[in-house]
């Protein structure tokens, strides 16, 4: 049994949105060859889903695989499995020029939920979130304010952001303010 515990411990704000830090979970990045096709074989049996495409995310229930860069992908199991699953995915790349390691402990993972959600993030990153260029299933690697975050797009009214663990009271602080009841800019 882990002692572990998330950075805010599922602290939430309501507004014209609902931010909420989402607990902990198990993340790995790994590096290597994207068209590989043990790598994609791998990533296809820890997390139940392709290798996603360029800016994209791929779910299924609570594992999801986010691109990162060319060479980089972003893992998501329950975080009582990341340690078995990137042991798995490392073995499973032996012989392959590639590097999987558990970021778990060091990230926190938020969700803004709500009509105003689009909105929320519109306000704090250089994200064209508009409903045209920001779809379903769509991740970016960007800054929110001051802190580097990633984020998709779960569903029309729900985004998940992952930010430095040092950084969580910040980013959940600048997200709550930004979804403050009052603070609309009715962007749609």
């Amino acid at each position: 049994m882990s002692n572990a515990v998330s950075a805010l411990q599922g602290a939430t704000s309501e507004g014209f949105a609902t931010i909420t830090e989402a607990g902990l979970r198990g993340m790995i990045t790994l590096r290597g060859d994207l068209s590989s096709a043990k790598l994609k074989k791998a990533v296809k049996s820890t997390a139940g889903v392709d290798v996603p495409a360029q800016r994209a995310c791929n779910s299924a229930g609570d594992k999801a695989v986010a691109w990162m860069s060319p060479d980089e992908l972003l893992v998501m199991v329950p975080y009582a499995d990341v340690v078995d699953a990137t042991t798995r995915i490392a073995k499973a790349l032996e012989g392959e020029h590639a590097l999987a390691v558990n970021v778990s402990d060091a990230r926190a993972v938020f969700t803004i939920e709500g009509a105003g959600a689009r909105e929320v993030l519109a306000k704090l990153s250089p994200v064209d979130l508009s409903r045209e260029a920001f779809t379903t299933g769509m991740f970016r690697r960007t800054r929110l304010a001051q802190a580097a975050v990633a984020f998709w797009m779960r569903d029309e009214t729900t985004f998940e952001l992952v930010c430095f663990r040092s950084e969580a009271q910040y980013v959940f602080d600048v997200l709550s303010m930004s979804a403050r009841t009052g603070s609309e800019v009715g962007f749609l």
